[in-house]
């Protein structure tokens, strides 16, 4: 089997809003859109809003989705912080911060409740450097 492709398809109560969220404040160009779905793409990278409650969802899993975080990888996560809470008004749920760990990113919200942790990767911790596999 070869694996062609792999996207997030985020169900949502407001296709339309979720769909304008990705492309005004992140970027995403639309490839495909009716009112109940919209196919979302950011140079090599996929994503996909549904609405929650559309025949295609099977029976008791149409719930929005709660507990997700969708990491957006950039080159200057500090230029994308300003932009976003300046232009956008938006008021992040997590902090502008580096980590140990490697990476300097802070969390928004974005409709549905799905957070957006946006990342610039920078240089670990001694700590943390020998957990990265090279893979």
């Amino acid at each position: 089997m070869a694996v062609t492709s792999v996207y997030p398809v985020l169900m949502s109560r407001d296709v339309a809003t979720a769909a304008t969220f990705y492309r005004t404040a992140l970027g995403f160009e639309t490839t495909f859109e009716t009112d109940w779905y919209v196919s979302l793409k950011a140079g090599e990278f996929e994503l996909a809003i549904l609405a929650h409650e559309h025949g295609t969802v099977p029976e008791g899993y149409g719930t929005p989705p709660s507990g997700v975080i969708v990491n957006v990888e950039v080159d200057d996560v500090d230029a994308v912080h300003e932009r976003l809470t300046t232009e956008f008004g938006l008021d992040p749920v997590l902090s502008l911060r580096s980590e140990s760990f490697g990476q300097r990113h802070f969390i928004v919200a974005a409709p549905d409740g799905v957070l957006v942790d946006v990342i610039e990767p920078i240089a670990p911790d001694a700590d943390f450097a020998q957990a990265y596999t090279g893979a």
